[in-house]
């Protein structure tokens, strides 16, 4: 038997193991409401930035000497992407949402469209994104190489299951609202994902530049917050208009 073959089938065994044992109750999808609707007349935005003052910490240097499909797909080494700090300070992978605030009689249709989760250079992609609740998320493997994908909520159901090559797409869904919900990869021990489990549409990811953009808000006075995986968590109260923009600022800092 090969190293893959037999790598693969103890953790094939190890996720039917979890999935057998895991005793952990996992609640049932929340109520749809009572079919209130957004108003898009009146509906407004909440964009802005995500900064870090101070001195970010260093790069970390992933080394994936370990499987030689890693190597050739992105090099014995590579940076993580935990960290994305430009030089202006904007923070990438930050993710930002609605905490609390919304109309509970508001209900929001779920997307049939499935969110990728991608494997690709031995890495998660994307690092962070977001996903409804019940809506369905599809993970791929675009390596040469076997992954294994292992969620570890703690809300939802956690999943291990073993990917190896040319396999098919794995769906999952999840029935409750948590953020973050971590990914590892067993077989790579530096791959790492966040997603964010939502009950509603209103959630953004910063990109390069720290910026974010949350559409459809309806007025009210809202709880925002950010995540991020190093840098923790920040808050903001903001009240939106009918039609208003609200510009937020958001400003983590280190020493």
């Amino acid at each position: 038997m090969s190293r893959s073959s037999a790598l693969l089938s103890v953790l094939l065994l190890s996720g039917a193991l979890l999935a057998s044992c895991e005793s952990k109750s996992v609640p049932a999808p929340p109520s749809a409401g009572t079919g209130k609707k957004v108003d898009a007349a009146t509906a407004g935005t909440i964009m802005g930035h995500v900064v870090l003052t101070g001195t970010p910490p260093p790069v970390e240097t992933i080394r994936m000497n370990s499987d030689p499909a890693c190597v050739q797909a992105g090099g014995a080494t590579v940076k993580s992407d935990a960290v994305l700090v430009d030089a202006s300070g904007h923070v990438a992978n930050a993710f930002v949402y609605i905490k609390d605030g919304l109309d509970p009689s508001y209900s929001f249709d779920v997307p049939t469209e499935a969110v990728t989760l991608d494997q690709k250079a031995c890495g998660y992609v994307p690092h962070v994104t977001g996903v409804r609740v019940g809506q369905p998320l599809k993970i791929l493997n675009s390596d040469a190489t076997l992954h294994n994908v292992h969620a570890m909520p703690m809300i939802n159901q956690e999943f291990n299951h073993g990917q190896p090559q040319g396999a098919p797409p794995i769906t999952k869904t999840f029935t409750a609202p948590e953020v973050m919900v971590r990914f590892v990869c067993n077989v790579h021990g530096w791959m790492r994902a966040y997603i964010g489990v939502m009950a509603h549409p209103f959630w953004a990811v910063t990109d390069a530049d720290g910026a974010f953009k949350i559409d459809g808000v309806p007025p009210g006075t809202y709880t925002i917050r950010v995540w991020h995986e190093k840098f923790g968590t920040l808050e903001q109260k903001v009240t939106l208009g009918d039609k208003q923009t609200s510009d937020l600022s958001f400003s983590f800092a280190v020493k």
